[in-house]
């Protein structure tokens, strides 16, 4: 080899890698970046009622194996409107059955009040991350299975007789299904 090939094939990694820097300061925003999160009356008029299954992303063609919802990978994720009947169902069957066996969930111990320890009753709030005294519980891996992946960032918890999905880092709580118990 010459010394002008040697000096030319010194140089192409440093074009390539060159090309690649500059071609990643010229591409564009993703659709979903930069909407920030808004004011209170911005979030009050998206979160709105609920919506539909067809603007939740659910399915419902009855094509999906083994009870999974097929949720898209970038996810909307709105505060009280992700947890639907699907979901509802499976979580009535799993715990209905420890409630009505009169076993109550790791954590809580069967009172007059039923399952929740007095003075712990609903400490969380929709739309608010949760206490850092709340204590919560994962959910079974059985549960999981069923209920699907949770959305990006999130994940499936117990708080006393509720499951809630929460934001992982923040634990605001997205959505719930309230009182197993009473299921």
């Amino acid at each position: 080899m010459n010394t002008k090939q040697l000096h030319q094939l010194r140089a192409l990694p440093l074009v390539l890698a060159f090309a690649f820097a500059a071609g990643s300061t010229w591409a564009q925003k993703p659709e979903w970046a930069g909407q920030g999160k808004g004011g209170k009356q911005e979030q009050n008029e998206r979160s709105g009622g609920k919506p539909d299954k067809a603007e939740r992303g659910d399915k419902g063609n009855g094509n999906n194996k083994g009870g999974q919802q097929a949720r898209p990978a970038q996810q909307d994720v709105r505060v009280g409107a992700y947890f639907g009947d699907q979901q509802r169902v499976v979580i009535r069957d799993y715990y209905g059955k420890q409630y009505k066996a009169g076993r109550c969930p790791p954590g809580l111990a069967k009172k007059n009040n039923g399952c929740m320890p007095p003075g712990q009753a609903k400490k969380w709030a929709m739309g608010q991350p949760l206490p850092r005294d709340v204590v919560f519980y994962p959910v079974p891996n059985a549960v999981l299975i069923q209920l699907g992946t949770p959305p990006a960032g999130h994940k499936y918890v117990r708080v006393a007789s509720d499951i809630l999905l929460i934001a992982v880092g923040t634990s605001m709580v997205v959505d719930a299904i309230q009182d197993l118990g009473r299921m």
